[in-house]
């Protein structure tokens, strides 16, 4: 039988505070089972307890209150699991990312400099299928998916080969206002045609490039970054152009993201003596 208790009680019982309940209760999140018409006190039946709970375990897990919501209010077992899931699949994600993190500045503690093998390369210039945006620096990814799912999807529509892996040219607004232009290209034997939504022909420039191979994932890739800008600039050969990437092998091409291989190529205007 469910008795009732002021939200001081449920508090006690739930281990949330009266602001909590206040502000879950403004959201529709937890409502009171009754509220006195006199007072306006609000009032918990013990039968809510459980659903408190599970609303501060899941708070406990960062999980954000519209995710709490949807475990909540899912109408079966099976969409309530699925919500969960997904919550621990993105905490999984931040785990990977955080233990990359330490190992970096572990590395820059011990004071380990990264040196990678530099080549020099001449690209000719290449008609390619591209999306060109402006982007914000934390949804790069994010857009890159979306940018190269569009652009190859127009490729299969076309019935057309890549002719290479799928690359980027970065501006320096992009890194120095962590805003700016990206054009996501796919580079194509022939010159692509009209334009087809936001995939539009594009010709990549040639240039001279200083190369260098990241292994591994997005997440810590500002160390060949590091110690590529570095073996530039002491040669002092930097040149005015976008940074380009050449994304060799992706994550969709293997299950484990240390075996992904990307091309940071840095535009230098001679190759050293």
């Amino acid at each position: 039988m469910s008795a009732l208790l002021t939200i001081g009680e449920f508090s006690r019982a739930t281990h949330l505070s009266v602001k909590a309940l206040r502000h879950y209760d403004d959201l529709g999140l937890l409502t009171p089972s009754d509220v006195d018409p006199m007072t306006g006190y609000r009032l918990y039946a013990t039968a809510q307890v459980p659903a408190a709970r599970l609303i501060r375990r899941f708070r406990e897990l960062d999980m954000p209150l519209e995710d709490v919501r949807a475990v909540l209010d899912a109408p079966d077992v099976a969409s309530r699991d699925a919500a969960i899931l997904e919550h621990l699949q993105r905490m999984e994600g931040k785990l990977e990312q955080t233990q990359a993190t330490i190992a970096s500045l572990r590395a820059l503690l011990d004071g380990r400099v990264s040196t990678l093998p530099v080549d020099y390369r001449h690209v000719d210039a290449t008609a390619a299928y591209a999306v060109r945006e402006t982007v914000d620096w934390n949804a790069a990814v994010d857009w890159l998916d979306g940018a190269f799912s569009d652009v190859y999807s127009q490729l299969e529509r076309r019935q057309l080969t890549p002719d290479g892996p799928g690359g980027a040219l970065y501006s320096p607004a992009f890194f120095e206002a962590h805003v700016g232009e990206v054009m996501a290209f796919v580079p194509v034997a022939e010159g692509p045609p009209e334009r087809k939504g936001r995939v539009a022909p594009a010709e990549i420039p040639g240039a001279l490039l200083a190369i260098t191979v990241h292994h591994g994932s997005f997440d810590d890739m500002d160390q060949t970054y590091a110690a590529l800008g570095t073996h530039v600039a002491e040669r002092k050969l930097g040149a005015d152009g976008p940074i380009r990437e050449h994304y060799l092998v992706t994550d969709e091409d293997v299950d484990d993201p240390s075996e992904m291989q990307t091309e940071v190529c840095w535009p230098v205007h001679a190759t050293p003596a």
